[in-house]
C-alpha cells in the first residue's frame, strides 16, 4: 500500500498530526502497536491548560533542591540508578529554567497555548466527542495563606503578561462550588479558561475514528521499523509513504536515534488510580492539591488520582510509591471509596530540557517531520501541533511560527 504520509504514533499528537493531514488532502496512514490513545494519552490528568504559559520548570532554590534530594518528596521522586544517565538532561534542564530564561521560553511557548482550548473545541465538535469536553476550569486549592498569596501572585502576573484569566475563591465561596471537600480549606484558584476531559482515552479515540471517517488508515505496526524511503512495516506488510511524521511521544527517541539524530530527550514517569466516591461525594472540577503535589479529578470511570514526576529510565520496573503516600491525603481532602483499578497505571511524558516540544521537519532528511517533547501538555497541545504540521507540510498559512520549536535548535 502507498501513501501520501505516515504518522507513526497514535497517541493525542499523533492522531491530531494524523486529522489535520486528512483533512488537507493527504491519503494518510497512523501507524502504532497499539489502537489509539492507549499510551500516554490513556492516563493524563485531562487538563486542557489555557493557563500553561509558562512550562514546568526545574526548582533552582536550594532549600528546595535539598529536599527534593532527600527523595522523599509527595511531588518529585527519583530512581537513584538513573540519574548518572539523566544528569546532563537535567543539568540543562536546570540551565533553561532560570527565571530570565523561562521567561523567554514562555513568550514563544504561550504562542501555542493560546490555540490549545479552541483547537481542541473545533476538533472535538467535527468528530461528535464535544459531550467529553468541561468548559468549567480547574482548580488549585489552598490550606495556607502564604501558598494561596503566592499562587494568586503568580496568577496575576500571567494575566498581566498573556491574559490568563482566573478567579480567587474564599473558603466560602470554595465549599458552594464543591461542598464535598474538606471543610479545612481556606480558598482555591480557579483557572477559568481552561478545559478538562472527562475521558482522555475516549477523546483521543473519537479523534482517531473521525480520522478514518475522513478517509485516513490506522494501521497495527512496529513504528520503529521506518526506513528512509518511506516504509514501515504493518500487520498488512510494508507500506511506502512519500513523507513520514515521527509522533511517538516518548518512544520518539529510538526511532530519532536510529535515523542519526542526537536530541536531549528524558521522560518524567508518573501514575494514576480510580475510585469510587464515597456514599454521596461529588466532584465537579479538577482539583490540583499544590501543597501535597497531586490531582484529583473527576472521571467517567471514578475519581482519578495522579501523582507528580518521578524521574527514571522510561522502561525501568513500575514503583507508585508517590500514590501510596499521597492516597491517605487525597482521603482527608475528598470521600474517596474504594480502589476501581488492580493497579497503579503508569505512563511517561516526552521531555526537552528547554521544555518546549519539538515541532517540524528533521533537516538532514527530505520528508520526515518530528512532533514529540511535549512533556506534561501532550493533551494540550496535540491539536495545535497537528494543524502547526499540516500547515508546514501542505504549504499554507501558518498560526504560529514554528522556528522556535524547530530541531537544530539543540
Amino acid at each position: 500500500m502507498k501513501f501520501d504520509t505516515v504518522v507513526l504514533g497514535g497517541g493525542i499528537v499523533g492522531v491530531s498530526v494524523a486529522v489535520h493531514l486528512q483533512l488537507r488532502g493527504r491519503a494518510v496512514a497512523l501507524i502504532d502497536r497499539k489502537r489509539p490513545g492507549n499510551e500516554t494519552s490513556f492516563g493524563n490528568a485531562g487538563l486542557i491548560q489555557r493557563e500553561g504559559v509558562y512550562p514546568y520548570a526545574f526548582p533552582r532554590a536550594l532549600s528546595t533542591l535539598m529536599q527534593y534530594a532527600r527523595n522523599r518528596s509527595l511531588d518529585v521522586r527519583y530512581h537513584p540508578s538513573a540519574m548518572p544517565r539523566l544528569a546532563p538532561f537535567l543539568y540543562r534542564y536546570w540551565h533553561h529554567s532560570h527565571p530570565a530564561r523561562h521567561a523567554a521560553i514562555a513568550r514563544s511557548y504561550a504562542t501555542l497555548i493560546e490555540h490549545c482550548v479552541s483547537e481542541h473545541r473545533a476538533l472535538a465538535e467535527a468528530a461528535g466527542a464535544s459531550a467529553l469536553i468541561r468548559r468549567s476550569g480547574w482548580m488549585k486549592i489552598f490550606r495556607s495563606a502564604a501558598k494561596q498569596d503566592e499562587e494568586t501572585r503568580t496568577a496575576q502576573r500571567w494575566n498581566d503578561e498573556f491574559g490568563v484569566t482566573f478567579e480567587s475563591l474564599d473558603a466560602a465561596q470554595l465549599r458552594q462550588v464543591e461542598p464535598s471537600l474538606s471543610p479545612s480549606l481556606l480558598g482555591a484558584l480557579r483557572y477559568t479558561a481552561s478545559d478538562s476531559v472527562s475521558d482522555p482515552n475516549a477523546l483521543a479515540t473519537a479523534y482517531a475514528s473521525y480520522f478514518e471517517r475522513l478517509g485516513g488508515r490506522f494501521l497495527s505496526g512496529d513504528a520503529t521499523s521506518l526506513e528512509p524511503g518511506w516504509t514501515v512495516n504493518t500487520d498488512h506488510g510494508r507500506i511506502e509513504a512519500r513523507s513520514a511524521v515521527v509522533a511517538m511521544g516518548p518512544w520518539s527517541d529510538l526511532l530519532s536515534t536510529k535515523l542519526g539524530y542526537r536530541l536531549p530527550l528524558a521522560v518524567k514517569r508518573g501514575y494514576h488510580m480510580h475510585y469510587a466516591a464515597d456514599g454521596d461525594a461529588r466532584l465537579n472540577h479538577p482539583v490540583v492539591d499544590v501543597e501535597n503535589g497531586y490531582l484529583i479529578t473527576p472521571m467517567a470511570r471514578g475519581i482519578r488520582l495522579t501523582t507528580g514526576v518521578e524521574l527514571g529510565h522510561r522502561d525501568a520496573p513500575r514503583t507508585p510509591d508517590q500514590l501510596t503516600a499521597v492516597e491517605p491525603i487525597a482521603r482527608r481532602l475528598f470521600p474517596l471509596g474504594a480502589r476501581i483499578d488492580d493497579e497503579p497505571w503508569m505512563g511517561s511524558r516526552p521531555c526537552t530540557p528547554d521544555m518546549m516540544p519539538i515541532i517540524g521537519p528533521a533537516r538532514r532528511h527530505k520528508d520526515l517531520w518530528f512532533a514529540f517533547g511535549h512533556a506534561h501538555h501532550g493533551l494540550t497541545l496535540g491539536p495545535i501541533t497537528g494543524r502547526m504540521i499540516a500547515e508546514m507540510m501542505t504549504g499554507s498559512d501558518l498560526t504560529v511560527d514554528p522556528s522556535p520549536f524547530r530541531v537544530d535548535r539543540f
